[in-house]
């Protein structure tokens, strides 16, 4: 039998497909790796494959080509800095789990990963979890933040599992749609997903009291399907994310509230750092334009995506 279906599940060398005939263990034929994918994974959760399935009770196969993705999303990893990562593929939208503490989700981070969507033209959703433990110094910065991704033109919500607050609102943007569901180990992804499907009971762990950093929970990226309608992918927690294959010149462009400005540059080729005429450098003298932003996008066209700022992303505290 051979057929199309859908990847659900990725071991690194197993990968679950799903059918109209049921799920198959699949492996990839060799010859799908020479195909100029980079990745370190050429297959991914989202993926639309098509299989020849083995003779046998076990259901098993092996994937012989990888069909045209919508969009996917890519990083550059941590420990590999010349090897990049699709995450998920074939998704409706992205949304980032932060904390502000317990650990704490760099603004860098949160940065690199929108821009990472935008370029891929997935609309991007940022949630604030474990709000419920926040105090007041947590909670003014939060209404901070609020405003500056608003402004940048996101969707931003606050959550809490535990005290089931913001589930409803995740729920009605998440029915119907594949979404995935992204973030540091530690901020509650699991929890969260409990939350909007308890039937799937997800592994949790504490946060470690000495580093004040996450557990991984998750060892696989895995897509699920949502009782309200659609499905989620959960994937294992990341700790650093770079940015794959941008120029300095179209950083810009994937910040919408710099890209909305850039036309009134006195030079086409601005770069918003020390020319003359920027009304981007001007909308952040006159607090137009936040400064957390413009830090990040400056950050970026810099280079400042090397594996030392990981781990500063990582370790902020």
């Amino acid at each position: 039998m051979q057929g199309e279906g859908i990847v659900i599940k990725s071991t690194g060398s197993w990968y679950a497909v799903s059918t109209e005939d049921g799920i198959y263990q699949c492996r990839i034929r060799g010859k799908l790796r020479l195909k100029g994918i980079k990745s370190t994974n050429p297959v991914a959760v989202g993926d639309r494959v098509w299989f020849e399935s083995q003779e046998g009770e076990v259901r098993q196969g092996n994937i012989t080509k990888l069909l045209e993705r919508k969009n996917y999303i890519i990083r550059k990893s941590v420990n590999l800095a010349k090897q990049t990562q699709i995450i998920a593929a074939n998704i409706d939208q992205a949304i980032l789990i932060a904390t502000l503490d317990f650990p704490k989700t760099t603004l860098r981070f949160i940065d690199r990963f929108a821009i990472s969507a935008e370029a891929y033209d997935i609309p991007f959703i940022l949630v604030f979890n474990k709000i419920d433990l926040y105090g007041e110094e947590q909670a003014d910065e939060l209404e901070f933040l609020k405003v500056v991704y608003n402004q940048a033109g996101y969707t931003v919500l606050e959550s809490s599992a535990t005290k089931g607050i913001g589930i409803d609102a995740l729920k009605e943007l998440m029915a119907g749609k594949t979404t995935l569901l992204s973030g540091h180990s530690g901020v509650g992804k699991s929890s969260l997903v409990n939350a909007l499907d308890p039937s799937l009971d997800l592994k949790t762990k504490a946060i470690s009291v000495a580093h004040n950093q996450g557990q991984h929970t998750t060892t696989f990226a895995e897509m699920h399907p949502l009782p309200f309608g659609g499905y989620i992918i959960d994937t294992p927690g990341i700790r650093g994310f770079g940015l794959v294959d941008m120029e300095p010149s179209e950083i810009g462009d994937y910040f919408p509230e710099i890209f909305a400005l850039k036309g009134g540059c006195k030079f086409h080729n601005c770069l918003h750092q020390h020319e003359p005429g920027c009304v981007v450098k001007k909308a952040v003298e006159e607090n137009k334009l936040a400064f957390t932003r413009y830090e990040s996008y400056l950050n970026f066209i810099e280079g400042d995506n090397d594996e030392e700022h990981f781990r500063k992303d990582i370790y902020a505290n």
